[in-house]
Formats: C-alpha cells, structure tokens, sequence
C-alpha cells in the first residue's frame, strides 16, 4: 500500500543528514529541532500557530482538554473514520455522537450535524477523511451560532485546501498525524496541534507538557506528549518535499482515474468543488451495497500480488466500545456510513507509485469483473 523505503532512498543523504545533526547534538527531547519544526510547518500552513505532540490520537485529546471538554459534554464527530476521533472524546468522559457522511466526500454531512446538536455539544470533529476536506463554511456557521468548538481532524489530509486556505487552519483547532504512512510522515509516531488562535494554542502547549510552564510548577491537569527531536529532525528534512509528494499522489490518482472510468462496476472517487485533494488514500467503491463482492475482488487482487485495504469495515457506531452504549453514544441515519462501508476498497497509493504498476492494478480489476459477467 505504501512504499516508505523507496521515498526514503529518494532523500537519504538529507534525513540521514538530519538525524546526525540531533545526535551530535543529544537534544532529544524539544530543543532547537522541535522549535524550528513547529516554525516551518506554521510557515507552510500560512501562519497557524504549531505545536508538536507525540501522536495524532493525543492532538486530539489536548484539543478537547484545551477546549474544557469532559464528563456531560457531547463530540459530534463521522462514524465512517478511524476509532481515535471519538476515543479521544471518550478518554476526557465526555460522549461521542455520531453523524452520517457526505456519500460523494465520506466526510461529516453539515445537514446531519445539524439534526444532532444539543445543549450538551461542545465540539464538532470534521474529519478531512482520504485527503480532501470536509464542507467546513456550514459547519463553522452552524458551530458558531451554537457557541460550539470545531475541531478539525486532519491526519489524513495536510496540504489539502478548503478554498484557498490549507487544511487544519480554519477552525479553533486542527490535529495532525506524522504516522509513517501518512503524507507528510515521520519514522516513528508524531502530531501536531495547529490553531489561529494564540491564548487557546498555549494552553494546549501547558497541557502537553504536564500542565506546566516552568517545571516543578504545574499550573492544570496535563499529560505527557512531545514530537521528540529525532522525529522533528526527519519531518524537517521531508516537509521541504510535501508539495511534490502531493503531486506525485494527485498524478498517480488521475492515471487511476483515466484506467478506471470506463469500469461499470465501480466507481472513482469523486472531488469536492470546495478544495483540493491530496489522496492519503484512493478509495474506490465497488458499487451494490454488497461487502462480499467487494471482499472478492480484494482477494482477487491479493491473489494477483496487489494489496488493498478497507478502511473502514465498522463504522464507530457499531463497534462494541459504543454500540453496546447507545443509549449515550447517538447516532442519526446511518444510509451513507452503511453503504460506504460496504462498498469502499482503497488501492496502492504513494509517492513512489509507478504507471506500470497501476497499470497492473487497473488490469486485475477489469480481469475480476470480466470474470463475474
């Protein structure tokens, strides 16, 4: 699915280089690597302020502490994304609520949304899911006239753009993840806390450092999450690089859209009119409602030596963790989650993708569906 040695090799002598440099030095824990990092990435993003953790699960979660939310408190976040969206509301006390996706983007539905808020919503979590952005202006009019925080989770999606503006950057808060898969990753487990706002910034940067600005005096109740300076290091070396490997993710999507098209049985992703789209993953759908058909074909492919994956097979809402709480954890409609979850398989996507080996890719699929006439 991602090929991290090959794009290592591509700019060896520059992260090699790097991780010298924090080994002479022995700063490994934040120092001049950590700041400098936190400069370049908030340069890249036009200005936000930056802060790094230790992973993407834990941007989240100081977010939501920076934000005052716990027990009582409600997070409306997809049911169609990765479980650490809502496990990080769930961690502070405060309960999930789910909200059915856009069938066309598989991000947060603003209509949705709209049915689910309450007088206990302090959050909504539009997660800018495969690469592209969800449709942020309703959501942040609706957060606004309800006096609701937005959250914006951002793992799978740096340098993408909502008209015009990166990513991450439009809401009180925005998380990102450096797991080594994504599309700006580290070599290890990193994040980032991004916000415009200065004063809400810093108390996530109290929070992050066991609550506490000079050591030995702890001001609140914090935790224990720093981007280490190795990590720093590398994604120093590699950020220099992520407008190309966004490229190279965006030509390799449209040659698979180009051998694709003409396949009846499934259909491409589609790209929203509001941004840009930085294809974390290529996420097709297998069209029909049917999770066995889709399964077949993954196995075709893996059979053909091609790997696939789906994300996601449960929505959040029918994991035991919550389905077994549904009397806390609401969720509205669930058609487009449902049908999604049946239906999506997500091919090889990465910077180092070749023509030939899409090539590969889109053959075996066209093989497997002649076969099923």
């Amino acid at each position: 699915m991602v090929d991290l040695r090959g794009q290592y090799l591509r700019i060896k002598d520059e992260v090699d280089a790097a991780i010298e440099r924090v080994l002479d030095s022995t700063a490994f824990i934040r120092g001049p690597e950590l700041d400098a990092f936190e400069a370049e990435l908030s340069a890249a993003l036009g200005g936000v302020g930056a802060l790094g953790v230790a992973n993407g699960t834990d941007a989240l979660q100081i977010a939501f502490m920076a934000l005052g939310i716990g027990p009582g408190d409600e997070v409306i976040a997809p049911s169609f994304t990765f479980v650490a969206t809502a496990e990080a509301a769930g961690l502070l006390g405060a309960t999930p609520v789910f909200a059915d996706i856009d069938p066309d983007t598989f991000t947060l539905d603003p209509d949705r949304v709209a049915e689910l808020v309450t007088d206990r919503t302090k959050a909504i979590v539009p997660v800018h899911l495969f690469g592209q952005c969800a449709d942020l202006d309703p959501l942040l009019e609706l957060a606004c006239a309800r006096n609701i925080a937005v959250v914006e989770d951002t793992a799978q999606a740096i340098g993408a753009t909502y008209k015009g503006r990166a990513a991450g950057t439009l809401a009180g808060f925005g998380t990102l993840s450096f797991f080594p898969s994504k599309n700006l990753g580290c070599y290890g487990d990193g994040g980032a806390i991004l916000s415009p706002i200065p004063e809400w910034l810093e108390q996530a940067r109290l929070i992050s450092n066991h609550g506490s600005k000079k050591k030995y005096h702890n001001e609140v109740v914090g935790v224990n999450s720093r981007l280490d300076a190795l990590q720093a290091a590398i994604l120093r070396a590699k950020l220099p690089h992520l407008d190309a490997f966004t490229a190279a993710r965006q030509l390799a999507a449209d040659r698979y859209d180009e051998r694709l098209a003409d396949i009846e049985a499934i259909e491409v992703p589609k790209r929203a009119s509001w941004g840009s789209h930085v294809f974390h993953q290529y996420t097709i759908r297998v069209r029909g409602n049917d999770a066995a058909q889709r399964d077949a074909l993954m196995e075709h492919l893996q059979a053909e030596g091609i790997p696939s994956y789906v994300y996601y097979p449960v929505p959040l809402h029918l994991l035991p963790i919550y389905r077994d709480h549904a009397d806390a954890c609401r969720s509205g409609d669930m058609t487009h989650t449902l049908r999604a979850a049946n239906e999506v398989l997500s091919l090889p996507m990465h910077t180092e993708l070749t023509e030939s080996e899409q090539d590969q890719v889109a053959e075996a699929i066209r093989a497997f569906f002649r076969g099923q006439a």
